[in-house]
């Protein structure tokens, strides 16, 4: 009975209940987005957004939204600096308190990110997933998930694709709630809800 219950949620109301809530932050922080948007512009130019491929449900690759957070600082070969480098004390402010992922809720409008779910890593990583690990993509990626509110960047690799897919075999409405209740928590205590970055964590290069 339970796994239908889930089902059910899965299918007919997860992702009316995410458009709904998408579009509702995206009214309500309107000013907040405005605001950031210009002080990004000004302190790290434009373009305002930072676009990047990365997979989606089924593996299905879609275009992520986010506030830049570096600089665009290249050597005399014209190589951009390490990340750490580009990373201004402006950039880890919007990190520290996830205002840079506002813009994924435009994700979400469009169908290709859920709130709640597995965080969307790199392309690059596709190749190195084991079996266990490539169910991650049975759902929507999310704007925070299970992993994020279980450690973040403080745990292994492992052990974040492991809260992922008992994550997919789990979905309900009380557990997104949950985490969303979780996830709020966090932010306002300054443990923001990040993308993995070679700023904030080490590369995957796959399991042992």
């Amino acid at each position: 009975m339970e796994r239908s219950k889930g089902g059910i949620y899965r299918r007919f109301i997860k992702r009316p209940m995410d458009f709904t809530l998408a579009l509702i932050a995206i009214i309500a922080l309107s000013p907040i987005l405005g605001v950031v948007a210009i002080l990004v512009r000004t302190k790290l130019g434009s373009p305002v957004l930072f676009k990047q491929e990365r997979p989606g449900l089924n593996e299905k690759i879609f275009k992520m939204y986010k506030f830049r957070t570096m600089t665009d600082e290249r050597d005399e070969n014209g190589e951009l600096l390490p990340d750490n480098i580009r990373l201004t004390k402006f950039g880890r402010f919007l990190r520290s308190t996830s205002l840079d992922e506002l813009p994924e809720l435009l994700n979400i409008l469009k169908g290709d990110m859920s709130i709640i779910g597995p965080r969307p890593l790199l392309v690059q990583y596709l190749p190195l997933y084991n079996e266990n690990q490539k169910r991650r993509h049975e759902v929507r990626p999310g704007l925070s998930g299970l992993a994020q509110v279980n450690g973040r960047n403080a745990i292994s690799w492992e052990d974040k694709f492991n809260l992922d897919v008992e994550y997919v075999d789990n979905v309900s409405f009380m557990w997104d709630w949950k985490i969303i209740f979780l996830t709020i928590k966090k932010v306002f205590v300054r443990e923001g809800i990040n993308s993995e970055t070679a700023a904030t964590m080490e590369p995957f290069k796959g399991s042992k």
